[in-house]
């Protein structure tokens, strides 16, 4: 049985655990709203449903359940990698199965068929301003291809039927994700390559076939695949993904659902996060560490003189963890693990940043968790294998999220999944509440 056969039952069998806890427990109250809350971004509010995956503020991201080790352990391999392939585990986000070789070779091969961006995305995009940011290429390129939409059509067809709405999103889904790192690697080539383009390798998995189109090396073929795993999902809560259900539960199609997902990622309290770490790592190298060994004393005192500037750390903390980020840890294994790279100046400086900066930041006080995030390791690693365009690091982010919110809209429509509205309060109410000790329920 295929991935969309497959899928199409996992759908059927969830149905009715979602009718029925609307029905018979929908009034079962599982949270309470304060009014930090409300006005301090939504945080920590339980309103949102995702079974793609759960972050836990001690144990980390979990896949379908799994930890990101025992999502790479139990994943088939790509030949000759350790590292799993992206279309295997698009098949696992989707069905919360592991698939056999058979299954992720199907998949693989369906990604063949469906990767091809039409010419007209090149042309258009090739007549963008040089100087366009590639996030705005990529997030106009996606939208260009919108008209090719199958939910669309199903949706003015005049046929539509809420039970087999999800089918059309999940050959959307499956286009866009098959689609992003042929565009993605057309603007790096247009933009920092001098539009040499390369063609597609038809005999390569879709993080291979990614390295391959911007010239990089044998070895960075599983950085491609490990970077898109690892930035895939991160619960709903976060702006991509959030944005992405918001837009689509309008029964907006998914090209643009996800081009506002990608809008939304490219923010600096998002996804620009990334290359804004390496930015400073590099400066905090140039300054403090140009030409010597980073030692513990050294980073210390300047991490001290950082602070007591009244500057932060980026990369550490994170607004739902409470320990390091795993995805930073399986950065970390695979530098250390890659000769080169493990004696790379840049990556030898955050490594001691990694053994120095909790300590620091517990004894300075003022940061809830002194753990580093995803994004204190992911540029070093880019900026290793010669990808030093900063801008660019957000359009990877947005390749490997595309899988999540991809998959997450899937189920959203699989489900029947209402349009999202939340209701508002004013300032005014909120200083009765707050007078009153709060609002009165009953």
């Amino acid at each position: 049985m295929g991935l969309k056969e497959t899928l199409s039952q996992k759908i059927m069998d969830f149905r009715p655990r979602t009718q029925k806890l609307v029905k018979e427990f929908g009034k079962i109250k599982i949270d309470e709203v304060t009014i930090d809350q409300c006005i301090g971004g939504a945080r920590d509010i339980r309103s949102l449903v995702t079974d793609i995956s759960y972050l836990d503020p001690q144990e980390g991201i979990r896949f379908r359940g799994k930890t990101i080790p025992e999502t790479f352990d139990a994943l088939p391999k790509a030949a000759g990698s350790n590292y799993p392939t992206v279309e295997s585990f698009w098949y696992f986000l989707l069905t919360g199965d592991v698939p056999t070789q058979a299954q992720t070779d199907e998949v693989v091969a369906e990604f063949k068929t469906r990767q091809v961006v039409p010419e007209y995305v090149f042309k258009a995009v090739r007549a963008m301003p040089a100087d366009s940011h590639p996030m705005v290429m990529l997030s106009a390129g996606l939208l260009l291809m919108q008209k090719d939409s199958k939910f669309a059509g199903f949706y003015n067809s005049g046929k539509f039927n809420k039970n087999t709405a999800w089918e059309y999103v999940y050959e959307d889904a499956t286009d866009i994700v098959a689609r992003l790192p042929i565009l993605s690697a057309f603007i790096y080539n247009l933009k920092y390559r001098g539009d040499k383009q390369i063609a597609i390798d038809p005999s390569l998995d879709m993080g291979a076939n990614f390295a391959h189109m911007i010239g990089q090396s044998e070895t960075y073929k599983d950085v491609a695949r490990m970077y898109f795993i690892l930035h895939s999902d991160h619960e709903s809560g976060n702006v991509s993904a959030h944005t992405t259900h918001l837009v689509h539960s309008a029964l907006s199609d998914p090209y643009y659902a996800y081009s506002a997902g990608l809008n939304g990622l490219a923010g600096p309290l998002h996804g620009l996060a990334n290359q804004e770490v390496l930015d400073w790592t590099i400066k905090f190298q140039e300054e403090y560490c140009a030409g010597v060994e980073p030692t513990k004393e050294l980073i210390t005192k300047a991490l001290w003189d950082t602070l007591n500037k009244g500057q932060v750390i980026p990369g550490y903390g994170h607004a739902v963890l409470r320990k390091t980020d795993p995805r930073y840890m399986a950065q970390r294994e695979f530098c250390i693990a890659t000769p080169g790279l493990n004696e790379d100046p840049l990556f030898k400086l955050v490594a001691m940043i990694f053994e120095v900066a909790p300590g620091v930041l517990t004894e300075h006080g003022k940061t809830k968790n002194p753990w580093p995030n995803v994004d204190a390791q992911s540029g070093v690693i880019q900026y290793y294998y010669g990808l030093k365009e900063y801008a660019f690091y957000t359009v990877l982010f947005g390749i490997g999220r595309a899988l999540g919110c991809m998959a997450n809209i899937t189920w959203d429509r699989g489900l029947g999944y209402a349009l999202e509205r939340p209701k508002s309060v004013t300032t005014a109410m909120l200083e009765k509440w707050a007078a009153e000790g709060g609002r009165n329920l009953a």
